[in-house]
C-alpha cells in the first residue's frame, strides 16, 4: 500500500460514556480524546440517559489512543456502582467502537478494535466484548446482546464459557465494569419522544419497528421513561441506505397516532451522513430540495 493512501486512511470513534449529568466529568474525557491526537467534531450529553456520546475522527494511530486514554479518564471519574441511568450500559467507557472512513478498510477497523482492547486491559485492567464486525462468534455480533444484565449482571454473566471477555480476565473491574469494542459502519442514533408517559405505548413502538421483531431491517429500537409526560424510543439505523430515516419516523407517527399519542420532537445523537440529510430533505420539502442542494454548494 502506498504512503499517500496510508497517510490519508481516516478512521471514526464514537464513544459512549456513561455520564451525561456532570460537566466537569464529561470535559475531562473530550480532553483525553484530545490530547492523544484524534479531533473531536461532536459531543452530546444526557442527564437522564446518564450517557454522553463523543464523535471523534483521526489516523488509526490517533484513534486508537484515543480510545485507550478515554478508558483511563472514564475509569478515574466514573463509578458505575453508584451510577443511575435509563440506558443500559455494562461499562464507565461503554461502548467504542471504530468506523473506517476515508480510504480505511473494515478489516482495518476489526485490527484497530482489537488492539485498543489490548492495550486498555493491558493499562488499565478493563476486560473488553468485541462486538459488530469486530465479534468472534455470532452470539455477539449483537450489542443488544452484549450489554444483556447491564453492569450488574456482568460477573454472573463471566461464568458462562460463552460470555467470558474476548480480552481481559472474566472478572469485571469493580468500579468500570466492561467495554464493547467494535467496528462497524457509520449508523444514525436518533430519538423520537412521544407526548406520553405511558413507557408501554413506547416499547410497543420499538418492539413493531425494529428488525429482530420482524420490523425494518437494520433498525434497533428501545423504549425508554423519560418523565412523567413523555417517553422516547431510541433508535439506531445502522444502514440508512436501506431503512431511510424519514420513513421511519413517520411510521413511528401512525403507530403513536393509532396509540392516541403524537411525537413531541426527534433528536439527533452525534453526526449523520449528508446523504441522509439530504434523502430526508427530499421526503419532508420535495422541489424545495434543489434549493438546499444549492446552498449547500455555495
Amino acid at each position: 500500500m502506498g504512503l499517500t493512501r496510508i497517510a490519508l486512511q481516516i478512521f471514526e470513534i464514537v464513544p459512549n460514556i456513561s455520564e451525561g449529568g456532570r460537566a466537569e466529568v464529561v470535559d475531562a474525557c473530550v480532553r483525553s480524546v484530545e490530547n492523544a491526537g484524534a479531533r473531536v467534531i461532536h459531543r452530546t450529553s444526557d442527564v437522564v440517559h446518564n450517557r454522553s456520546v463523543i464523535t471523534a475522527v483521526g489516523s488509526a494511530a490517533a484513534v486508537c489512543d484515543a480510545g485507550v486514554a478515554l478508558a483511563g479518564a472514564a475509569l478515574e471519574n466514573i463509578d458505575l456502582r453508584a451510577h443511575r441511568g435509563v440506558h443500559p450500559r455494562i461499562g464507565a467507557l461503554d461502548v467504542l467502537p471504530f468506523v473506517p472512513l476515508s480510504e480505511a478498510t473494515m478489516q482495518q477497523a476489526v485490527d484497530l478494535a482489537r488492539e485498543c482492547a489490548r492495550r486498555i486491559w493491558e493499562t488499565h485492567h478493563i476486560p473488553s466484548f468485541f462486538y459488530a464486525e469486530a465479534a468472534a462468534t455470532a452470539l455477539r455480533r449483537s450489542l443488544a446482546h452484549v450489554r444483556s444484565g447491564q453492569f450488574e449482571g456482568l460477573d454472573t454473566r463471566f461464568e458462562r464459557p460463552e460470555w467470558r471477555p474476548d480480552v481481559g480476565d472474566p472478572r469485571a473491574h469493580s468500579s468500570a465494569g466492561a467495554i464493547a469494542i467494535g467496528a462497524r459502519q457509520i449508523l444514525i442514533a436518533f430519538n423520537i419522544e412521544l407526548a406520553t408517559g405511558d413507557l408501554s405505548v413506547a416499547k410497543r413502538l420499538a418492539r413493531a419497528i425494529r428488525e429482530s421483531n420482524g420490523g425494518f431491517r437494520t433498525l434497533k429500537a428501545l423504549g425508554l421513561p423519560l418523565g412523567e409526560d413523555v417517553v422516547q424510543v431510541s433508535l439506531n439505523i445502522t444502514d440508512y441506505c436501506a431503512t431511510p430515516l424519514a420513513r421511519v419516523v413517520e411510521t413511528v407517527r401512525v403507530l403513536a397516532r393509532d396509540a392516541g399519542t403524537e411525537i413531541r420532537r426527534c433528536e439527533l445523537i452525534g453526526c449523520i451522513p449528508l446523504a441522509a440529510v439530504k434523502r430526508a430533505a427530499s421526503f419532508y420539502l420535495g422541489a424545495q430540495i434543489a434549493t438546499i442542494e444549492k446552498d449547500i454548494a455555495t
